[in-house]
């Protein structure tokens, strides 16, 4: 049922419908309009849809830098963008975008599997949708990510870097993400080809909606079994969980901290790795992802295919021979810091270097 049919029985139904409705409505924000469906001449109307917005990186990063690239390379083209961590919001929201009869989609799946209905929605509507950053099932047209198993590696790598003669036999925990979320394994796997025979792996965890709270509470149980002193190292999937997994080491008094990784680059993660609590993040330069969506979406929407972007194809579960772009990730380290995410735009020394870390950045020569 698409959203006009559900929005017209919500009065019929329970009050978390409603809710549902009007979470799906508010998370709707048209981003720039110079024509509409069809677009006329060469304007289009395109969807994006981001599994989280405001602080998270997809609303600091990603969205933004969508949003000026479609303007360089479609300035009459209508944008209307949505944004929710809930799976089932994303599926209504993606079901109104059908009925508004977009001219192409940009959808980040926030559960791939769940969203594959609304997929199939929109190909039988004839509406191109391409995947970022997650491999959405279903009959979608082109993908743009990061190389996820090169993400596991450096992050396999850099830990066993920090660790030392520890590497050698040394125990670790692994703190992966959701498993609704195919990346997820994509990087433990990654990790997993450079970690194995070479560390013992005392605890594993599938983090529940990649949420820090759940990485709180499973890494609270690893100190609690395997006992703090003998985690030599932990592989933290990202920096939301790294952050967790050190405050868990915190509340329980274990010094010195073991190595630990992360990933996205968030600035609490960089300014961890600054302090010295982190020993890496992985930076995905989000810019040249945002402009192969949008490269690839524009050319979708006027008729073309994403193989003109395409620089090879990947498999889903549901799809073979998906047109994709996977763009290398970046390894950042404190010695670093400077020479990428800095030059780079991402941060400012001033948004890095605040009072708490000031001296942490003399240290790491970024102030003076």
């Amino acid at each position: 049922m698409g959203l006009s049919a559900g929005l017209q029985a919500v009065k019929r139904r329970s009050p978390g419908r409603a809710a549902m409705a009007i979470a799906v409505a508010a998370g709707l924000v048209l981003a720039g309009a110079c024509g509409g469906s069809g677009g006329g001449g060469d304007g289009l109307s395109v969807g994006v849809l981001m599994p989280g917005g405001g602080a998270s990186r997809f609303g600091r990063f990603d969205r933004p830098l969508i949003e000026e690239k479609l303007r360089q390379m479609c300035p009459h083209c209508s944008v209307t963008v949505a944004a929710t961590p809930d799976p089932a919001v994303q599926r209504q929201q993606l079901e109104s975008m059908i009925t508004r009869r977009v001219d192409v989609l940009i959808v980040a799946a926030v559960d791939p599997e769940l969203l594959l209905p609304s997929v199939e929605d929109a190909h039988r509507a004839g509406i191109p949708v391409v995947a970022y950053d997650r491999l959405a099932q279903g009959p979608i047209d082109g993908y743009v990510s990061f190389d996820g198993a090169q993400v596991g590696r450096l992050q396999g790598e850099g830990l066993l870097k920090a660790m030392g003669r520890k590497a050698d036999g040394g125990q670790i925990v692994m703190m992966n993400g959701a498993t609704t979320d195919p990346n997820a394994g994509w990087f433990e796997r990654g990790a997993l080809s450079v970690l194995k025979g070479k560390v013992k792996i005392g605890k594993s965890y599938d983090t529940v909606g990649w949420r820090p709270e759940n990485a709180y509470v499973n890494m609270t149980g690893a100190i609690a079994a395997l006992g703090g002193a003998h985690i030599n190292g932990v592989l933290a999937a990202n920096d939301s969980l790294a952050g967790a997994v050190i405050s868990a080491f915190n509340a329980t008094d274990v010094t010195p901290l073991p190595p630990v990784t992360g990933q996205d680059a968030d600035l609490a993660g960089v300014q961890r790795v600054v302090k010295g609590d982190q020993t890496m993040t992985v930076y995905k330069p989000f810019k040249a992802a945002a402009d192969a969506a949008v490269e690839m979406a524009v050319a979708l929407g006027r008729g073309r295919t994403a193989g003109s972007v395409a620089t090879g194809t990947v498999d889903s579960p549901t799809t073979k021979d998906i047109p994709s772009v996977l763009l290398p990730a970046v390894p950042v380290t404190v010695r670093n810091v400077k020479d990428t995410l800095i030059k780079d735009g991402i941060y400012t020394v001033a948004q890095i270097c605040t009072p708490e870390f000031r001296s942490a950045c003399a240290k790491a020569g970024l102030v003076r």
